[in-house]
């Protein structure tokens, strides 16, 4: 009875926040209440196992370090260079703004990379009067691709790499960066393709910003210095992390604190938490409640298990499937729970023979991490870009992403199967 109750309260949660009908927030946070309710689990066991506070904290913190450093005006410096070095053009500016996220989410985190960049680039769509709607699909799909070439680029790969010790960080580098280059550019050249008759900048426009004078949006009072110093080495702790052995929430709230510290003078800390986007945060929250639902009733354990059954022990069989069903599992719900339950059974496959594993493991990381383009609600870093979308009155319909993010997933997976075919498992065959 148990489980029935949980898979309704989970798939109505899950229909009513695919609608947009109310708000997502409320509509978590009620499912969430309701598996407490119901007593799919005790409050102690949900604030303890299943709400990822370390993921919270780390927005927490990176909120606080962004909200301070914006008022420096760095942002709006940033925004206006990168729109002049492409002159203003809409379609290569959807290609620099692609490219930069998803190389700071592979030498950051996708999280991270997306909330400092979002606001830039809601610098620029105001000067050239563009819809910001096609440059936030291209910040979602490319922080995940990104996200997808290291260890520390998204939270499935650090939760991959903490489990097997011999998948250090040059180790996925080595391994995903040559297929996520190949997908980053498909999906550009499909995406230009997609808006190339959609975004266009006036001259008057494009005029207007190549006159304007960077360096006059930087605000130089005796906060910049300071806030950005605390950034770069935060960032820098973030690059850092796998020399330093810090846990990067652990950097993050270090900095969000000294950078409060360093800017009292001139910015109240009031003032910064009344920017923090609370919505966002308790959505999480509420969404790691629903999950963990499902997990406590023991779906998500059920499903990984049945591999094992379905392929008996048959390796490249083994690959494609973990590499498929992990994707289009990751689009459904976050790919954070469905990782930490397949780690476990894959460590277990050594008991049916199979002594080299790292073929799936690599599934499993591309699989996650490639799949949280499929919908919103895929990856951490997707509800952060519609967090900050929505405060700027810019709402990201969950259907209208779907066209693409499914598309998107599809040709992803198929890339890598043959990615994975050719280069570990033919000699298996």
């Amino acid at each position: 009875m148990i489980t029935v109750l949980t898979c309704i309260i989970f798939i109505v949660s899950y229909l009513i926040i695919i609608t947009d009908k109310i708000d997502r927030t409320l509509v978590a946070g009620m499912g969430g209440v309701l598996m407490l309710i119901v007593g799919v689990f005790d409050t102690e066991k949900a604030f303890i196992s299943y709400i990822d506070w370390n993921t919270i904290a780390l927005l927490f913190a990176m909120m606080i370090l962004v909200s301070v450093t914006s008022k420096t005006g760095i942002f709006e410096f940033v925004a206006i260079y990168i729109a002049k070095v492409v002159k203003g053009h809409a379609i290569p500016l959807l290609f620099m703004i692609s490219l930069v996220t998803a190389l700071g989410s592979a030498f950051l985190a996708n999280v991270t990379t997306v909330l400092l960049l979002v606001p830039i680039l809601f610098k620029i769509v105001r000067i050239l009067e563009v819809p910001a709607l096609p440059y936030l699909v291209g910040i979602i799909l490319s922080a995940n691709i990104g996200g997808t070439a290291t260890l520390i680029g998204d939270p499935p790969n650090m939760m991959i790499g903490q489990s097997v010790k011999h998948l250090t960080f040059n180790a996925f580098l080595l391994h995903l960066s040559p297929i996520t280059i190949l997908i980053f550019l498909t999906i550009m050249t499909g995406m230009i393709y997609l808006y190339r008759d959609r975004l266009y900048v006036s001259e008057a426009n494009r005029l207007r910003l190549l006159a304007l004078d960077p360096k006059q949006y930087i605000n130089k009072d005796s906060s910049l210095l300071p806030s950005l110093l605390v950034l770069f080495v935060t960032i820098s702790g973030f690059v850092l992390n796998p020399l330093l052995h810090i846990e990067l929430t652990s950097i993050a709230l270090a900095g969000a604190v000294l950078i409060l510290l360093v800017t009292r003078e001139t910015i109240k800390t009031e003032d910064i938490f009344k920017e923090v986007d609370w919505a966002t945060l308790f959505f999480f929250i509420g969404l790691f409640l629903l999950v963990g639902g499902i997990e406590e009733v023991g779906i998500i354990d059920e499903l990984a298990r049945s591999i094992i059954y379905y392929t008996e022990g048959d390796l490249p069989k083994t690959a494609i499937l973990i590499l498929w069903l992990t994707g289009i599992f990751s689009g459904i719900v976050d790919n954070i729970p469905f990782v930490a339950a397949m780690i476990p059974v894959i460590l277990e496959f050594k008991d049916y023979g199979m002594t080299n594993l790292d073929p799936l493991w690599w599934s499993l990381a591309l699989g996650a991490c490639l799949g949280g383009n499929g919908t919103l609600l895929g990856a951490s870093s997707n509800l952060v870009v519609v967090g900050l979308a929505l405060k700027e009155k810019v709402h990201i319909q969950f259907i209208d992403f779907l066209k693409i993010g499914i598309p998107v997933v599809f040709a992803s997976l198929i890339m890598c199967t043959i990615y994975i075919y050719f280069r570990y498992l033919l000699p298996f065959l």
